[in-house]
């Protein structure tokens, strides 16, 4: 199962501070951040969806997983500096 987030950046000194803090809270649902990157470029957005700077994915065994993970007091706890540091878009897919 994996976990796509499409990120618009508002701070770049916070989104430092929360891609350094986020993924020990990844790693402690036993997920593992797969894939970061910027976006280059898009060829079609025909769901309107808001345009977006960056990309995380990240894996999960389960998505049972994922969700304690998205809920856990870990996660929860980086939400001030994610809301400072960026607009999220943050889904499962399998």
């Amino acid at each position: 199962m994996k976990i796509i987030g499409l990120i618009k950046l508002l701070d770049q000194k916070a989104f430092s501070r929360y891609r350094d803090l986020v993924g020990s809270t990844v790693s402690a649902y036993d997920g593992v951040v797969r894939f970061r990157g910027t976006k280059i470029f898009t060829v079609w957005n025909e769901l309107s969806c808001g345009d977006f700077d960056a990309m995380v994915e990240i894996e999960f065994r389960s998505s049972e997983q994922a969700r304690r993970w998205a809920d856990s007091p870990e996660y929860r706890a980086l939400l001030g500096i994610r809301s400072e540091a960026m607009l999220l878009t943050l889904f499962g897919v399998e």
